[in-house]
């Protein structure tokens, strides 16, 4: 294993958010969560807050209200694939005209990170400033999602390399704006059911709309069903050579955060690939910490033999 550096963080800092680089060193499937970006440190600027803010591995934040208050962790591990790590998270708080904002977000690149990481730093803000997003945030966030998927082609990726997204805008504490596109899944938990509240775009369950557009589904024998014989899901952000014959747009479902809400789990398909939502909520129906929440998911998708990177947020409302 190799020496790690890392830079102190503080807790109280607003903005926590990290893509990881892999360690090619690093034994496959060990966890590390330090984050990594050009070489073996990372700094962050995010362009509302002014200087420099570093991490250290993942940690745990705290949003306060009246009624309730938030705390949130997040995880990942790089997988098996003899690839970098592709996954990229968001955690993190913003006020805006006086409202409390939590961001929260999985993305899932594949044959390449450039799509992902470009997602990380800039689709909350282009959504964000949607000029509708208070009074329309349905139509806000489906239009900031083609406008980001637009610039990607343009100017990020060409005809290979895409990502999925599963994003989360958490209001006040009260209401939650869930939004995807592809196979990252996001499900809530409430004292007595667990619900899915985003839509796996899988080419199975979307052929008729696959065909429509002039591409195809197909499955060799033990593998998966693809568009075009490539693409594990119908919709995702970039994969230009792909993109006539499938979508961006986000499924996007709005629910209201109530009393018998326990948390929100975001994650990779590297997760739900080993895990139902039934079983996800079970593992951390019994722990009070987010932080540590989002490190048993992980560690139970690892000795359930993933072999895909993982990453995880977990958002815990205490009343």
């Amino acid at each position: 294993m190799v020496e790690i550096k890392k830079k102190k963080s503080h807790v109280g800092d607003d903005v926590s958010s990290a893509g990881f680089e892999s360690v090619e060193q690093a034994p496959e499937g060990d966890l590390f969560p330090e984050a990594f970006a050009e070489g073996e440190e990372i700094w962050i600027r995010m362009q509302e807050e002014d200087g420099e803010i570093s991490l250290e591995g993942d940690k745990k934040y705290e949003e306060g209200h009246p009624k309730r208050h938030v705390t949130y962790g997040y995880h990942l591990v790089r997988g098996k694939m003899a690839h970098k790590m592709e996954d990229f998270v968001v955690a993190k708080k913003r006020n805006v005209g006086g409202k409390q904002l939590g961001l929260y977000a999985i993305f899932d690149g594949h044959a390449g990170r450039d799509t992902a990481k470009f997602l990380q730093h800039n689709l909350f803000n282009n959504i964000l400033n949607q000029p509708d997003f208070w009074e329309d945030p349905e139509a806000a966030v489906k239009r900031a999602y083609k406008e980001i998927d637009e610039e990607i082609l343009d100017k990020v990726v060409g005809s290979r390399g895409g990502s999925t997204a599963v994003t989360a805008i958490l209001i006040n504490q009260e209401k939650l704006i869930v939004a995807n596109v592809g196979d990252s899944r996001g499900i809530l938990c409430r004292n007595q059911e667990v619900e899915q509240i985003t839509v796996d775009h899988e080419p199975e369950t979307e052929i008729e709309a696959v065909e429509e557009r002039g591409g195809f589904v197909s499955q060799r024998p033990g593998n998966i069903p693809r568009v075009d014989g490539v693409l594990a899901m119908s919709r995702s952000f970039g994969d230009g050579r792909l993109k006539e014959h499938i979508s961006s747009e986000p499924d996007v479902r709005i629910e209201a955060v109530g009393a018998d809400t326990k948390f929100l789990i975001l994650a990779s398909d590297g997760l739900w690939r080993v895990m139902s939502n039934e079983e996800a909520c079970e593992c951390v129906s019994n722990i009070d910490d987010a932080q540590a929440a989002a490190e048993e998911l992980v560690k139970e998708a690892l000795q359930r033999r993933s072999g895909d990177d993982i990453s995880c947020v977990v958002v815990m409302f205490h009343n």
